[in-house]
């Protein structure tokens, strides 16, 4: 834990240097994006029954939760019972449900053809 720590407040100590680099013109835009991709903060797992937690706090079915996350059914159930572990983009989006919220999934804009 202390070493992640240390490299945590490394990657900090670095991105805010980046950042001030950026701020006055040292470093480009492109170069800058890699900078913020390398100091984003790991996406953590999440247990079953953190994944029934999170789908029962917006009250959504595993049919609906599936849905806003691109996946199937079969596979929420599967998560929440430990039979599979979700990874990768879905990973991403079940964190993305829990920190910003289900108003990040919902589409306000009624225009799009």
């Amino acid at each position: 834990m202390t070493t992640r720590r240390k490299k945590s407040r490394i990657l900090k100590s670095v991105h805010e240097t980046a950042k001030g680099l950026h701020e006055i013109g040292l470093i480009d835009k492109r170069k800058m994006e890699k900078y913020n991709i390398l100091c984003l903060n790991p996406v953590p797992e999440y247990s079953p029954r953190q994944i029934k937690a999170l789908r029962s706090k917006y009250h959504l079915s595993q049919t609906v939760l599936a849905a806003v996350i691109n996946t199937s059914p079969s596979t929420v159930r599967q998560w929440e019972i430990g039979e599979k572990r979700p990874g990768g983009p879905s990973l991403k989006l079940l964190n993305i449900l829990d920190v910003r919220g289900i108003e990040v999934f919902i589409n306000n804009n009624h225009d799009v053809q």
